[in-house]
C-alpha cells in the first residue's frame, strides 16, 4: 500500500491517511474535522489532486464539518487502477466514480454525506453523485464545470451503436483543422496516445509545465476574460484560449510553454508557491497522467453518455449551488451547459457564483471566498435535512 504524503506538506489541521479496500480502491485521502460532524466530500479535477482542496479543508472543518477529499481514481497516492493506454477504460467510467464516492462515504462510517462538492472533473462526478443516489449525497456543489445533466436518449433507431460513435463532435475536429490556423480541441488530443508522453516528460520539465498550465488558465493571465459562445462551431469554439482549443500541431506542453509566466508573476503569486509546485510535481512525476487522462478517453468514446443515459429526463433534486473564476473559461466551454444547469438539470439550483479574482482554479485562488460561499450554501441547506430526517 502506498503510504500517504507526509505531513509536513499539509496545512495544520489537516491531515492524511490510506483507507483499503474503497471499490476495489487503497484510497489516499485528506481530512479535517472530527468524524462523526456531517460528512463533506471533496472530489479534484485535472491535473489536480486531494491537496487542491488544502486551503479550503480547515476553515470548513472549523465551522463544524468533517472534512474529506480523495486522492480520485486514477490519481495521487490511491492505488487500485491500471492506466494502460491498451487496457481496459470501464471502470473510468462515470458511474464507477460514483461508487467509489459511495463506498468512500460507508467506508469512513457514514450514511450520508451533508454535501458534494466537486471541482472541474470532479464536479460531472459530484452532479452524477447527487442525480443518482440523493439518499446518500443531500446536497451539491459544482465548481468551473456546469452540469448540464444526461443526454437524451436519441429518437428512432440508431445506424451505429453509441460505443462506436462516440461523443459525436459532428466533424468538430475536422472543422477546427480547417480554421487559419489549424486548431485541435483538447479532450479528443487528451484522449491520443501520445497525450501523457508529453505532459509527463515535457521539454521544459514537469514542474515548469504544470505552472505554465496552472497560470494559462488562472486570473493571473490577463487574457482569459470568458463569454458565453453561440454554439458548438468551429469558429465559436476557436475564440477560446489555446488550453482548450489547442494549435493542431502542438501537444498541451508546448501549447502552455508559449504562455509561462515570467520571473516577476511567479515571485508575484501567493497560491501555488514553489512549495506547492513541488508537491504536485512529485505526485505525477511519479504516476504520470494517464490515470486522469482515461476518462476524458471514456467521454469522446461515448461511454460516458452511454452510462448516464440511464437517467435521461432526471435533474438533480437536491439542493444545488454552482461556484467558478469570473475569470474562467470552464462556464463556457462547451455551450449550452450553463444555460441547461440553470433551467433544466438543478431542481432547487440555490446560487450561481462567478468569483472576481479567480479563474479556473477557484478554491486554489479565492480560498476565503470560495469558503464563504460554500458556508452560506450549507447553512442554509442543514435546516432542510435536518426537517426531512425528522419526518
Amino acid at each position: 500500500m502506498q503510504d500517504p504524503i507526509d505531513a509536513t506538506h499539509l496545512p495544520q489541521g489537516v491531515r492524511a491517511r490510506m483507507l483499503r479496500n474503497v471499490n476495489g480502491l487503497d484510497m489516499h485521502v485528506l481530512e479535517a474535522g472530527e468524524a462523526g460532524r456531517p460528512l463533506l466530500l471533496l472530489l479534484h479535477g485535472f491535473p489536480e489532486l486531494a491537496y487542491s482542496w488544502r486551503r479550503v479543508m480547515r476553515p470548513l472543518a472549523e465551522a463544524g464539518y468533517h472534512v474529506v477529499a480523495p486522492d480520485q481514481r486514477g490519481y495521487g497516492r490511491t492505488t487500485g487502477w491500471t492506466a494502460a493506454f491498451d487496457g481496459e477504460i470501464q471502470s473510468f467510467g462515470p458511474l464507477n466514480y460514483v461508487r467509489d464516492a459511495t463506498a468512500l462515504v460507508a467506508a469512513l462510517g457514514y450514511d450520508e454525506a451533508a454535501c458534494v462538492i466537486g471541482h472541474d472533473f470532479g464536479s460531472p462526478v459530484a452532479g452524477n453523485c447527487a442525480l443518482s443516489r440523493p439518499d446518500v449525497f443531500r446536497s451539491v456543489v459544482l465548481m468551473s464545470a456546469p452540469y448540464g445533466g444526461p443526454r437524451p436518449w436519441p429518437k428512432g433507431e440508431q445506424a451505429r451503436p453509441e460505443a462506436v460513435a462516440g461523443l459525436a463532435s459532428g466533424g468538430m475536429n475536422e472543422a477546427l483543422a480547417r480554421l487559419d490556423p489549424p486548431r485541435k480541441h483538447y479532450q479528443w488530443y487528451y484522449s491520443t496516445r501520445d497525450a501523457n508522453e508529453n505532459m509527463w516528460h515535457a521539454k521544459q520539465g514537469l514542474a515548469n509545465f504544470i505552472r505554465a498550465y496552472y497560470h494559462h488558465k488562472s486570473a493571473d493571465w490577463a487574457a482569459n476574460k470568458p463569454y458565453r459562445l453561440a454554439g458548438w462551431e468551429a469558429s465559436e469554439l476557436a475564440k477560446m484560449p489555446t488550453y482548450y482549443i489547442m494549435p493542431q500541431d502542438l501537444g498541451m506542453a508546448e501549447t502552455v510553454a508559449a504562455e509561462m509566466p515570467d520571473a516577476a508573476a511567479i515571485a508575484a503569486n501567493n497560491w501555488l508557491p514553489e512549495a506547492a509546485l513541488a508537491v504536485y510535481a512529485e505526485e505525477y512525476g511519479r504516476t504520470g497522467f494517464q490515470g486522469g487522462l482515461q476518462a476524458y478517453r471514456c467521454t469522446t468514446s461515448g461511454l460516458v453518455a452511454a452510462e448516464m443515459r440511464l437517467f435521461a429526463g432526471k435533474r438533480i433534486e437536491v439542493p444545488s449551488c454552482y461556484i467558478a473564476g469570473a475569470s474562467d473559461w470552464g462556464v463556457y466551454q462547451k455551450p449550452g451547459d450553463f444555460e441547461a444547469m440553470q433551467n433544466t438539470a438543478c431542481a432547487d439550483l440555490r446560487g450561481v457564483h462567478l468569483v472576481p479574482g479567480a479563474g479556473h482554479w477557484v478554491q486554489q485562488e479565492q480560498p476565503e471566498v470560495t469558503v464563504d460561499l460554500l458556508l452560506d450554501f450549507l447553512r442554509g441547506t442543514a435546516a432542510k435535512q435536518k426537517s426531512e430526517r425528522s419526518d
